[in-house]
């Protein structure tokens, strides 16, 4: 490209940014609802919570793209690195350090749904164990978030 214009950006780039601001937008909507999202009750119990609700992650994997090929989320480092010739050179270290925090917490996040899905089941388990993987799970897709949302303010995208 010439001194002074932007490359042109690719219809691929383009998917990128539109997925990573929608993805951005679906974990902070997950954020603002994390009880109601991450609880199911048995049908027809729905106002009632003691045995007939639990709290269960595999929500949090659906959010961070782990369940769909399609969800805007899935795959997103690899997203988040096919945008890095849009990078201005003085933010690539810190372009660079986000994508791979994302990656981290949301793998952790994922992990940690899934874990506590068996913390009632494991020796020593119970509901106390599910809602402890849960929180920890909580704060990996607050990390997540804080990641995508600091790939945004690089790349220039508002949610």
């Amino acid at each position: 490209p010439l001194p002074g214009h932007a490359a042109a950006i690719t219809p691929q780039q383009q998917k990128d940014k539109d997925n990573i601001v929608k993805g951005y937008i679906r974990l902070q909507y997950l954020l603002d609802n994390w009880v109601e999202k991450t609880t199911v009750c048995k049908t027809g119990q729905e106002t009632t919570f003691g045995d007939k609700c639990e709290r269960t992650p595999f929500v949090v994997m659906e959010y961070l793209g782990f369940k769909s090929t399609s969800d805007p989320l899935f795959k997103a480092d690899a997203a988040m690195l096919r945008l890095k010739d849009l990078v201005p050179s003085d933010r690539e270290v810190d372009f660079y350090d986000a994508v791979d925090l994302y990656a981290q917490n949301a793998e952790e996040a994922s992990s940690m749904a899934f874990v506590s899905s068996w913390g009632e089941a494991n020796p020593g388990g119970g509901k106390d164990r599910v809602q402890l993987f849960i929180e920890r799970a909580k704060k990996n897709v607050i990390a997540s978030r804080d990641s995508l949302k600091t790939v945004m303010d690089i790349l220039d995208l508002k949610p």
